[in-house]
């Protein structure tokens, strides 16, 4: 299924927000602050290659 730069970059957020419930439900895990810091380093790309797409067309 084809989705619109802006259904990507909403599906984007919500995994943006899930990440963050995550954050906050094993804060006290160390294991889980490493992880989930790769996967906001991984959602940050993921939204700069939106942008540029967008950009493009």
């Amino acid at each position: 299924m084809i989705k619109t730069g802006q259904e990507r970059y909403l599906l984007i957020a919500q995994v943006k927000r899930r990440v963050q419930e995550i954050i906050e439900a094993g804060k006290e895990i160390e294991a889980v602050k490493r992880n989930t810091k790769r996967i906001l380093a991984s959602i940050y790309m993921l939204e700069l290659n939106i942008s540029d797409i967008r950009d493009l067309l």
